[in-house]
């Protein structure tokens, strides 16, 4: 039997978050450059404030970037961590190296690859939410709002989607600045930039947490023993029995709690109909499962 050594998984890590981190920086600078700047759009973070000089004075978006960046990448070093740090200046590095190379050689026919503008904002928004997930995955940010995002994340109970999207839509303001091609105050600009938010915040979550194909099931029946059967042999699935007490009629009764997959639900619930219709049946949202026969504790 092969093993695998310490220095071995540890290099594996060092390669899958990099490769993440260079990867998803990348696709954040093109998904700026191609579906963000041509339409004038600030969907958060420096670039989008840089976009809205890039408008309103013809700054290159590089320039003006890298004079945000290095205090907030001070700022997140000392509160997150020297390894932090060093993973953010890469990111940061990559981008801008990317972003000005494309501002600097790539012919500005690029602009508006999409005609049409909510189409462009969909794409800018998935774009967007698959890069900065990566570069979540990779333990880093790729700087601006997103080192505050995880500087707040620390020490709230917030998803790291949630407040890139709290973060992000306060800066969409500097939109307002921008005229709009009737020379009124550009609200299109800020609606676009809001969709764009709201599309990343739920890509960004998928990527760091997984597809949410799961489902936390607790069944209050007098048949919990069949049904607890049912889990274990037909679904393969664990599950554990509570016992509690009802508050209005003051009896035990008994619980069945378990977590499993959609697709696995709906059999169950097809089995609880034939064998207790009046059972109570709560199922919620499982953002994240950690354990045996689901992600193991080691892969965090």
């Amino acid at each position: 039997m092969a093993f695998v050594t310490k220095e071995k998984f540890l290099s594996n890590e060092w390669l899958s978050a990099y490769a993440y981190l260079i990867l998803g920086s990348i696709i954040f600078a093109v998904s700026d450059i191609l579906f963000v700047v041509p339409y004038k759009l600030a969907p958060g973070g420096v670039y989008g404030i840089a976009t809205v000089l890039n408008t309103m004075f013809s700054w290159k978006i590089s320039y003006c970037t890298i004079s945000m960046e290095i205090p907030l990448i001070i700022l997140g070093t000392i509160i997150l961590g020297p390894r932090f740090g060093v993973k953010t200046i890469v990111s940061i590095g990559v981008i801008l190296f990317t972003v000005w190379f494309m501002e600097t050689f790539v012919s500005p026919d690029y602009a508006k690859v999409i005609a049409d503008p909510m189409l462009n904002t969909i794409v800018a928004g998935v774009f967007y939410g698959i890069s900065i997930g990566f570069i979540f995955k990779s333990r880093a940010t790729s700087g601006g709002s997103d080192i505050i995002a995880m500087i707040l994340a620390k020490y709230t109970k917030l998803s790291l989607g949630k407040l890139v999207m709290i973060v992000d839509g306060i800066i969409v303001l500097f939109t307002l600045a921008q005229p709009s091609e009737t020379g009124t105050i550009g609200w299109e600009f800020a609606i676009y930039s809001l969709i764009i938010i709201y599309i990343e915040g739920k890509i960004i979550d998928m990527v760091v947490s997984g597809a949410n194909y799961h489902k936390t099931v607790m069944i209050v029946s007098d048949q919990f023993e069949s049904i607890s059967s049912k889990i274990r042999d037909d679904l393969k699935r664990g599950a554990t029995i509570f016992t509690g007490t009802g508050v209005y009629s003051g009896e035990e009764k008994k619980m069945v709690y378990s977590v499993m997959s959609r697709r696995e639900l709906e059999i169950l619930k097809l089995y609880i109909r034939e064998v207790d219709p009046s059972a109570f049946v709560n199922v919620t949202e499982a953002n994240e499962i950690l354990g045996e026969g689901f992600k193991s504790l080691n892969e965090e």
